[in-house]
């Protein structure tokens, strides 16, 4: 199995286990437990859940949580005025948080990377406008955390 494939079966897994607290009120060890022993690469009701790189899955779950006070308001600016990140259904608030935590805080992952890789998990979810919305989401949250990556490029701000 490649990493790549890894690194995309715990994106998948987080936004999993971040709905999940969210809607059960699970903390962050009992979820990285849980997804870790039933969910991750193992069929579950018919449905095959993606092996995952557990250092990673670990390291997204852990940190999107942690930092939840820094990139909530990254994710309020960056959507329509008027669509607070609490008015968002759950597992779009659940794909923009750790999208945007990958973006704030692991820059060892490109951000062109990061917003294809969240725009698929919501592909996996939603079969309406809300991949374009993730993308345009974080497209304008990478443009401002990480605008030298976009230097250059259209819809750039230079200053």
């Amino acid at each position: 199995m490649s990493k790549t494939v890894e690194r995309s079966g715990a994106r998948l897994s987080v936004v999993q286990a971040l709905y999940e607290m969210e809607i059960s009120d699970k903390g962050v060890i009992e979820a990285l437990a849980e997804f870790e022993a039933f969910w991750i690469g193992r069929e579950v009701d018919g449905i095959d859940h993606p092996p995952a790189e557990i250092a990673f899955f670990r390291d997204l779950l852990r940190g999107t949580v942690e930092e939840q006070r820094a990139i909530d308001p990254q994710v309020d600016q960056a959507l329509a005025a008027g669509w607070p990140l609490k008015r968002i259904e759950a597992v779009l608030r659940a794909i923009l948080r750790a999208g945007t935590y990958e973006l704030m805080f692991r820059r060892d992952v490109p951000a062109r990377v990061v917003i294809s890789e969240y725009v698929a998990v919501a592909d996996s979810f939603f079969a309406g406008d809300e991949p374009g919305v993730v993308n345009a989401v974080l497209d304008k949250i990478a443009r401002g955390v990480r605008g030298t990556e976009f230097a250059g490029l259209p819809g750039s701000v230079k200053g």
